[in-house]
């Protein structure tokens, strides 16, 4: 079974996976692979590690130590080139189809093919596209690149027809770390309705309801990392863990 097999199967009935992110920029790799390990038993599905931007050296070790404390998928989200390893079991091969530059559309992924082959790092080709938010993030700064509105869902839809049909494993739809607003239920539904790839949600999302509300909108797997940043973790794990793998029906309690 491929990685994505494994990541498509913990999907469960009626609910979607929980992922968790981590920065390695932002722990030692001993605290990354405890934040990890601590996901891991809160109901995480799988662990994403990646950063817009590295200023430490941390990656390549925090990489190891995370792919050693959890039995979980380990999966790379790159910020870059740099960020490739063959500790880890997948990469989302991230295309940046909202944006217009070219390094980011393919420019990269020259660039690292040579890498995954040589450490038969399984890529999972995903259409990333960034939602305006209300604030600037990260990676619409260091993308250079402009965000989809987030009223205008016909745009999200035609750029995930176009990854489908480009034959992309699925779509993410990231309204980016910091997010000052999730990515609306509004267009998930929209976007989820009308490709047949699986749907990658992330950016935003604080709480088990706007996580709830994102699988009921059609999301087959919750992003979560800056929220956890700023907690003691563990029991916003749980909470989350809960609300994406049984999400209550609208209205419900």
């Amino acid at each position: 079974m491929t990685t994505f097999e494994r990541l498509l199967s913990a999907r469960p009935e009626g609910g979607a996976a929980f992922w968790v992110l981590i920065d390695p920029d932002r722990h030692t790799p001993e605290e990354a692979a405890e934040r990890a390990a601590d996901a891991e038993d809160a109901g995480a599905d799988a662990v994403l590690v990646g950063s817009s931007i590295l200023t430490t050296s941390n990656f390549h070790s925090a990489m190891k130590r995370i792919a050693a404390a959890v039995s979980v998928p380990v999966v790379i989200f790159p910020g870059g080139v740099a960020q490739v390893s063959g500790d880890a079991d997948a990469i989302l091969l991230l295309s940046l189809i909202s944006g217009r530059n070219p390094q980011l559309l393919i420019g990269e992924h020259v660039q690292a093919a040579p890498a995954l082959k040589s450490l038969a790092l399984e890529p999972i080709s995903t259409g990333y596209i960034l939602v305006e938010s209300g604030t600037l993030t990260t990676v619409e700064y260091i993308s250079d690149t402009r965000p989809i509105p987030r009223r205008k869902p016909e745009i999200a839809m035609a750029h995930a027809l176009a990854a489908e049909y480009l034959g992309m494993k699925t779509v993410y739809l990231d309204a980016g770390s910091g997010a000052g607003q999730p990515v609306p239920p509004e267009m998930i539904e929209a976007v989820s309705s009308y490709v047949t790839v699986p749907l990658i949600v992330g950016g935003g999302i604080r709480t088990g309801e706007t996580a709830e509300a994102a699988v009921r909108a059609g999301a087959s797997f919750i992003v979560v990392g800056n929220a956890l940043e700023k907690t003691a973790g563990h029991s916003l794990l749980s909470e989350l863990s809960a609300a994406v793998h049984e999400p209550a029906a609208p209205g419900g309690s």
